[in-house]
């Protein structure tokens, strides 16, 4: 029987103690943009600038580049309004810009200039390369704009609280829903996540990104839109609660995850059919007619709806399953994402002059890069204060 969804009673269930679905949901999103990094560089269609390539890796790299990020906007949606009616918005702001501004900054000053440096190691001093990124750029944020964008997210919708408390509890009502008819608001979701992604993938293309000056905080421009979309998203459903709301374990959401993971599957099938039309049947590549970037963007935008719904389904579906592995690194899941890029870009460095074959540099920087990044984050935890932050 349909629970009434009201204001408070979710919310603070979704507050009593961790979900570990959830969390396995965040580390494999964790781990698919560690892969994605390590198979860019060795894609024949992607940014590969290694010269050794393989075309494996452009299905990898296009799978995972396609739905990550919006996904991880909506598993960060879903724990908003429990922290903020727990904690109440100024504390709320306080522990987010701990959270994700400190290592924001730690990322943009150290990490990212350390990674990047690899890119000048012949050319100049690593203090004459640093301060000409600060000063006069490019300055690159790695994977670190995820964590500027979502502060800003956190700090408007923290607004949204304090001026409009009922809103975030009439988005829940509106996100209960999907308890009696979970096809039904799929189908909302999939238009509004083409509403919003389809406009700017038209207008402006997938190569624009907005940067204020300098600064190192990215948005690309044809996700503008899409991000915070699947941010409120999230927030609707945890508002609706994520016990006993859409997401209960039993209930008709989770049961349907096969459902949400082919229709996702069809999705990319329908991009690399477009992306195989893009390089063999039309004429002219760098202008593709508007049927084909309609096309291809509402198919993006569909795996997008389709993973962010199948991905915490199939962990919520599948809670009892024994995944050691992944639970290990669970807790140190936050830092491998905040420091990969360091021991990334160095191994890339260090094995792209060998004309060693494609799969085999894959292998030693993903493999060396997941390994350096989970052993210095579980040091790093060990210092309580770090703790605290990763």
């Amino acid at each position: 029987m349909h629970e009434r969804v009201t204001a408070t009673q979710p919310w603070t269930e979704a507050a009593g103690g961790r979900i570990v679905a959830l969390d396995r949901a965040r580390t494999f999103i964790t781990l698919s943009v560690v892969l994605y990094h390590s198979a860019i560089n060795y894609t024949y269609f992607g940014q590969g600038g290694d010269r050794m390539h393989w075309l494996g890796f452009d299905l990898v790299a296009l799978f995972n580049d396609s739905y990550f990020m919006s996904c991880m906007f909506f598993i960060s949606g879903l724990f908003v309004p429990a922290s903020l009616a727990r904690r109440g918005a100024s504390d709320y702001l306080g522990r987010r810009a701990l959270r994700l501004g400190v290592p924001y900054l730690v990322s943009i000053l150290v990490i990212m200039p350390i990674a990047y440096y690899r890119y000048y190691v012949a050319e100049d001093p690593f203090t004459t390369v640093w301060w000409r990124m600060i000063s006069e750029g490019p300055w690159p944020s790695g994977s670190a704009w995820f964590l500027g964008v979502l502060l800003i997210f956190d700090l408007l919708v923290t607004l949204l609280w304090t001026l409009s408390p009922r809103a975030i509890a009439a988005l829940g009502r509106w996100a209960g829903g999907l308890l009696r008819a979970p096809v039904l608001g799929f189908l909302i979701f999939l238009v509004i996540a083409n509403a919003v992604y389809l406009p700017p993938h038209l207008g402006f293309g997938d190569g624009l990104w907005f940067m204020p000056g300098h600064f190192p905080l990215p948005l690309q421009a044809s996700r503008a839109l899409l991000y915070p979309a699947f941010f409120a998203a999230g927030i609707a459903i945890g508002a609706a609660g994520l016990r006993n709301g859409p997401l209960a374990t039993d209930g008709s959401l989770v049961r349907r995850w096969a459902v949400w993971f082919a229709l996702s599957y069809g999705c990319y099938a329908m991009i690399l059919l477009l992306a195989y039309a893009h390089h063999n049947w039309i004429a002219d590549f760098d202008s593709p007619p508007l049927w084909w970037r309609a096309a291809y963007g509402s198919a993006v935008a569909s795996f997008c709806a389709s993973m962010a719904f199948g991905v915490p389904t199939f962990f919520l579906r599948w809670a009892k399953a024994p995944l050691a592995l992944m639970d290990r690194m669970q807790p140190s899941a936050y830092g491998i994402y905040l420091l990969h890029f360091l021991p990334l870009l160095w191994l890339q460095y260090l094995v792209f002059d060998p004309a060693w074959p494609a799969a085999v540099k894959f292998a030693i920087v993903l493999v060396g890069t997941l390994s350096v990044s989970w052993g210095a984050a579980a040091l790093l935890r060990r210092i309580p204060w770090v703790a605290r932050v990763v």
